[in-house]
């Protein structure tokens, strides 16, 4: 019984959209879908690790371009909040530490709170800045000083003019020189001794005026002790006079913020720590040392003293619950923060105020994504985070530091407690390279979101599907697309999923078709985007990617690539193929062809040994061997060596969909039958000759059409392919009308001897007892002849 060919029903299924109700004429009627559809599996493996808080689960979300891996976590996190049962969020500056200014503090602030901070900090410089001056510049604190300095002087006058008058009656004068020395001269009279008259004096005299001028210095020494005691005692009271001023100043002008951020420790500390050292640094603020003070307030953006000033790092808005980051171009610097330099006067500085935060700052208490190959090619990157990640602090360190061996002087801020899940974005490949060469990966992104490419298709995803697309329409601004466009636009993503009960995931290609097909519409001056609107933006795309397959399908045209459609040939066959390039495929028939000589059994693939056969290719051809050695050599050996070849192929020839084909060149040369030019055939096989289903069928059977519609269509010209994929068709619309009307034929096989019994119009044959087949039969013919040359 002769088997019967597809009939057009099985070519392509159409989207009767049966999960929709009638009512629904448009997108407009219908509900956008708010998040990704048809991936359950990655959406439970995000909701897992956001859920679980313990060191290591962070995610690697895989799956190709395009499918909508970023657009599904971000609609899913903006709709939870992970956040409500966890931790708070936090700001984050950095402050001044006055005990060691290269080991800048960090404060953690209650969120929204920073700014503020950093505000109330500087009105409080503002303050001390005009209200130091006015208190060291009144009638009060001046009286103060002087009453402390005329203390002093009467008390060192009082003794000078004590020991004065003690050396006057001793006859010995005390004055000042000219360098502030005391000087001790014995007197004549009311005159000084001079050296005659000192001369003229007795050796006693003499005697005893160098007595009494050693016993006053003595005197004098002590005294000159006691009035460098009074001078200390003097500058400790003028201090503790300046330090009661200062704290009278700066405790009135702080005491507002020590009780506003009393509940907040490292604010409480840091104030104290701040009123202390602006107590021992008031000379900036009086500016008694002009040099220092300008360096001091060589600020970029604030006429205030640097070292008060707040660095907020981190601004949680009060919209914010969960900081959510997405890092474009991950680098060292903006992942991981940096400090800039600032020069004044030729100076080159840097200090806490020009630290700078990087995503993982920002990030820091939500979610920080990320494409992983972008992240593996930048130097230094990935370490860096694997080590943020395993010791959950952000330490923010000088790249140029981390990478040279030359001791360049840097800041050490604190760190930073690092509370953030790490989303990567990858593909498969990326994924093994990273599970088989970093031991730590395994660690420390221990959840796996696998994203599907495709759906099953039914009723109720097809109802999802519409609202998929009203979605894209809605957040694009389109115009709707009416019920026929929507239909057609799910028959496309079949398509491109190959295969009628599935829908490609593919979102990327889903929004570009709608963006282009608005184009269209709008450019017709349309109101709503029709069926027609979306096979022209379909026929524009392939116009724009099709140059390759122009260029094919001229060398059918001029005759330059050998085909016969309407004929017979011994050991002749035509094979279908696709041809690839980087945004396209098409499929073009190719002329196989086998002769045999006589030899010992062996297959000969020309292709393999001319090193333009892949390995895929050179199993087909052992096995389609196999298959034949296990039919006609079971008791001898085949006695015909075979030559099997693509014709006019001048590039490398991969894959294993030729076998079927290669199998009925071969049975034909060996029996001498003539097989049909006008089929084509697809498939390959294994050792038992059963069909098995290849890839590309659609774009396989299309080129096979339009060659025949170069070449002269006839009524007889089809296509053999695997049963197994009758579940891939989606063809074109006129290819399924010319299999209505009865102009091309489509079989479906499960096994080689169908497509033989197609190709030559007669049977294959059954084995009968002792391994013999039918003499009518073409394995019958084979074996006659095998066993004439045998003989």
């Amino acid at each position: 019984m002769p088997l019967a060919p597809l009939t057009s029903d099985k070519l392509y299924r159409i989207a009767a959209l049966n999960g929709l109700s009638d009512a629904c004429k448009s997108t407009k009627h219908l509900t956008p879908l708010d998040e990704i559809v048809g991936q359950e599996r990655a959406q439970h493996a995000v909701e897992f690790a956001m859920s679980i808080k313990e060191k290591g689960y962070n995610i690697y979300a895989i799956g190709r371009n395009g499918l909508g891996k970023r657009t599904m976590v971000m609609r899913y996190l903006n709709r939870h909040e992970p956040n409500g049962n966890s931790h708070t969020l936090y700001d984050w500056c950095y402050v001044s530490n006055f005990g060691d200014t290269r080991c800048p503090k960090v404060l953690k602030l209650p969120a929204g709170e920073g700014c503020s901070f950093k505000k109330d900090i500087e009105n409080l410089m503002k303050r001390l800045v005009k209200a130091f001056p006015l208190a060291f510049d009144n009638e009060l604190y001046y009286s103060r000083a002087e009453k402390l300095k005329a203390e002093l002087a009467s008390k060192q006058e009082a003794t000078l003019k004590s020991l004065t008058q003690s050396a006057e009656e001793r006859g010995i004068s005390v004055s000042i020189t000219n360098q502030g020395d005391y000087q001790l001269v014995a007197m004549n009279g009311k005159e000084p001794h001079t050296e005659a008259s000192f001369a003229a004096l007795s050796a006693e005299e003499q005697l005893a005026f160098e007595n009494t001028i050693n016993a006053l210095e003595a005197e004098l020494r002590g005294i000159v002790r006691k009035l460098t005691e009074w001078e200390e005692q003097y500058s400790e009271k003028q201090q503790k006079l300046d330090e009661n001023i200062a704290q009278e100043v700066v405790g009135h002008c702080i005491k507002d913020l020590q009780v506003k951020y009393k509940k907040v420790a490292d604010v409480k500390a840091y104030l104290a720590d701040m009123y202390a050292d602006i107590l021992d640094h008031i000379d900036i603020f009086l500016e008694e040392n002009e040099e220092q003070v300008a360096l001091a307030y060589a600020s970029l953006d604030k006429k205030m003293p640097r070292r008060y000033q707040v660095n907020v790092l981190v601004h949680q808005s009060d919209e914010c619950k969960f900081p959510i980051e997405v890092e474009e171009s991950p680098s060292y610097h903006s992942i991981f923060g940096y400090i800039e330099n600032a020069t004044y006067k030729g100076t080159v500085f840097t200090d806490f105020s020009l630290i700078r935060a990087g995503s993982l700052h920002r990030a820091n208490g939500g979610v920080l994504m990320m494409d992983a190959v972008k992240v593996l090619e930048r130097p230094y990157v990935w370490d860096g985070l694997k080590r943020a990640l395993r010791a959950q602090k952000l330490n923010l360190s000088s790249l140029e530091r981390e990478v040279t061996l030359s001791g360049t002087i840097s800041l050490e801020p604190e760190a930073i407690p690092l509370n953030v899940k790490i989303i990567l974005f990858g593909d498969y490949q990326t994924y093994q390279l990273l599970q088989h060469y970093d031991p730590e990966f395994k660690e420390l992104f221990r959840v796996t979101a696998d994203f599907e490419d495709d759906m099953p298709r039914n009723d109720t995803s097809e109802e999802h599907y519409a609202r998929f697309i009203a979605s894209i329409v809605h957040d694009n601004d389109m115009l709707h697309c009416d019920r026929k466009a929507i239909a057609r636009i799910i028959e496309y993503s079949s398509r491109q999923a190959d295969d009628q009960n599935k829908l490609s995931l593919h979102s990327a290609d889903i929004a570009n078709l709608l963006r282009e097909t608005n184009y269209v519409a709008r450019a017709s001056n349309a109101t709503m985007i029709r069926s027609s609107h979306v096979e022209q933006a379909m026929l524009n795309q392939e116009l724009r990617v099709s140059r390759l397959k122009d260029h094919v399908m001229q060398s059918f045209v001029t005759g330059t690539t050998l085909l016969d459609v309407d004929s017979q040939a011994v050991g002749q066959v035509n094979a279908l193929s696709v041809i690839a390039t980087s945004d396209y495929q098409f499929g073009a028939p190719s002329r196989i062809t086998a002769t045999t000589a006589y030899g010992s059994g062996e297959v000969f693939d020309i292709e393999r040994s001319a090193e333009l056969g892949g390995n895929i290719h050179s199993k087909g051809v052992m096995i389609l061997s196999a298959y034949l050695a296990s039919v006609f050599g079971k008791t001898a050996k085949i006695p015909l060596t075979t030559h099997l070849t693509f014709e006019q192929s001048y590039g490398g020839v991969d894959g294993d969909s030729a076998s079927m084909a290669e199998v009925c060149a071969i049975i034909s040369a060996f029996s001498g039958l003539p097989l049909r030019q006008d089929i084509a055939i697809t498939g390959s096989m294994n050792q038992f000759g059963e069909a098995q289903p290849i890839g590309g069928v659609n774009q396989k059977i299309e080129g096979f059409f339009d060659v025949c519609g170069i070449k002269g269509r006839t009524s007889g010209q089809g296509v053999i392919i695997p049963e197994s994929n009758v579940h891939n068709l989606m063809l074109r619309k006129d290819i399924v009308e010319a299999v209505e009307k009865g102009e091309f034929t489509i079989w479906a096989i499960n096994h080689v001897s169908q497509a033989i019994e197609i190709f030559t119009g007669n049977a294959v044959g059954v084995e009968a007892e002792q391994g013999f087949y039918p003499s009518n039969t073409v394995f019958g013919v084979v074996q006659s002849k095998l066993n004439a040359l045998r003989r």
